[in-house]
């Protein structure tokens, strides 16, 4: 059985302007901490024998995951879009709003729809990828939105459309 996965689809290139502002300052600390590692890493190295040196091995590890990140921040952060002006449609769903919804059972549902770098579980902030956005985009206060999902079809109710928090 081979390792291989085919690779993801694309992310929306677009984000809102505190999520931009958020990436930038993960980024700052990271070049910042990248700093500390360095340091802690080559006095682990003065120490002696690296093959058997558990801090070199770790702070290693731990400069190439910086790395990466850092590689990704750099090459996301250049591609990104911010989104600064508000719809000129504010009746319907677009990138930023924040959506009630309510299903049959009349349970209510809070989201807002964000670019993929600024999911949220805990805000319920889904990606505009996702495919309950895909769904509600351009729909209105009164529709109902079919959300076609792996587990089966779900229904809501657009309740509410707002763009501030």
């Amino acid at each position: 059985m081979s390792r291989y996965r085919p690779p993801s689809a694309p992310s929306t290139p677009i984000i809102t302007q505190d999520g931009f502002a958020i990436l930038e300052q993960e980024q700052a600390a990271i070049w910042k901490k990248r700093r500390e590692v360095t340091a802690a890493l080559s006095a682990a190295a003065a120490e002696g024998d690296r093959s058997e040196n558990a801090e070199y091995i770790y702070r290693k590890k731990e400069l190439r995951e910086i790395d990466r990140r850092v590689r990704y921040l750099q090459k996301r952060l250049a591609s990104l879009k911010v989104v600064r002006a508000l719809p000129t449609d504010q009746s319907k769903i677009f990138f930023g709003a924040f959506v009630e919804l309510e299903d049959g059972d009349g349970c209510r549902k809070s989201l807002r729809i964000v670019g993929p770098d600024e999911i949220d579980s805990a805000k319920n902030w889904i990606s505009i990828d996702s495919l309950m956005a895909k769904a509600l985009l351009k729909a209105s206060v009164g529709d109902e939105v079919v959300v076609s999902a792996p587990n089966g079809e779900t229904r809501y109710f657009v309740e509410e459309i707002r763009y501030q928090e």
